[in-house]
């Protein structure tokens, strides 16, 4: 499958639309289409979240669109990435993938498989925001 099947990626700091992101790589060939929200979540290792700032390397874009570009070539499907950056609070969307297939089980598998390459391969950082105001970077040694 050529590069034409990465539908969509981008990182930016505005709100993510998952409608969006879906209907990028809906077809009427494909019967099933999965779509993963990640949002900010209120607790971390028993520990009470307030807030998120995502960080990107400037280059984190480029990098999206390559793992995004491998994921559709090995699997045939179209596939479609965003993720934000900048300050997130408990509830918004940090990140939304969507894979369509003829068929669910696939759907699900590549998208897991998309999700997990993302959070492992691009230069995306967060630094979680405590309630007793402390804060820790995550993701941004390894």
């Amino acid at each position: 499958m050529s590069d034409d099947a990465v539908r969509l990626t981008r990182i930016g700091d505005q709100p993510l639309d998952p409608d969006e992101v879906e209907k990028a790589v809906t077809g009427p060939e494909h019967g099933a289409v999965v779509v993963f929200t990640g949002k900010v979540r209120d607790h971390d290792g028993g520990q009470a979240v307030s807030a998120l700032e995502y960080s990107a390397h400037p280059q984190a874009e480029q990098f999206l669109h390559r793992v995004c570009a491998e994921v559709a070539a090995a699997s045939g499907l179209p596939v479609a990435a965003v993720h934000r950056v900048g300050p997130l609070v408990v509830g918004d969307l940090a990140i939304v993938v969507a894979v369509a297939a003829p068929h669910r089980a696939e759907a699900f598998s590549v998208c897991a498989e998309l999700v997990d390459r993302i959070k492992h391969e691009v230069p995306i950082w967060k630094r979680q925001r405590f309630a007793d105001g402390m804060s820790e970077w995550v993701g941004a040694c390894g």
